[in-house]
């Protein structure tokens, strides 16, 4: 009884962090923003998301996850210079719930209006919330813009 019960919960708990695994957090984005928009290909490739759009002229991409759900994660990085942009669209609350957690260790300053939120976070830069209801209206879901605006001592390698 005790091996089944074990076992269940070894399953239950693979599920849930598995289910995590296409999200991402405070050390993706760091790991984003310190390396080239070339690594981005493949790092988001290997998290399960597709390449939507391309434009090498403008060193911008765009990404995209369909979560099951009705839910979906989109990214687009733009590079300009040797500095990394990321802007994060998405309606998965986890997707949310997991970059605010895993930068609430690290935030050095954090401000708020009605309509959005800035966190000064170490070692990445600056990141700004915006939560708009979605449409059509739906109590339960809301629309989340992120943007991630790497420090100015942060460059992306080549």
């Amino acid at each position: 009884m005790k091996k089944t019960i074990l076992s269940a919960f070894l399953i239950f708990l693979a599920a849930l962090t598995f289910g995590q695994g296409k999200l991402i957090s405070y050390d993706d984005l760091s790991y984003l923003l310190h390396n080239n928009i070339n690594k981005a290909d493949t790092f988001f490739t290997a998290k399960g998301f597709t390449l939507a759009d391309k434009n090498i002229n403008k060193k911008t991409r765009k990404y995209a996850l369909t979560i099951p759900g009705g839910t979906y994660a989109n990214f687009a990085l733009r590079n300009d210079g040797r500095r990394m942009y990321i802007e994060i669209e998405t309606n998965e609350p986890e997707q949310h719930n997991l970059i605010y957690n895993s930068i609430s260790q690290y935030i050095n300053k954090q401000t708020s209006t009605p309509e959005v939120q800035t966190f000064e976070v170490k070692d990445l830069g600056s990141i700004y919330i915006m939560v708009n209801d979605t449409t059509p209206y739906n109590p339960l879901r809301r629309t989340y813009t992120m943007q991630v605006v790497s420090d100015k001592s942060i460059t992306s390698y080549n």
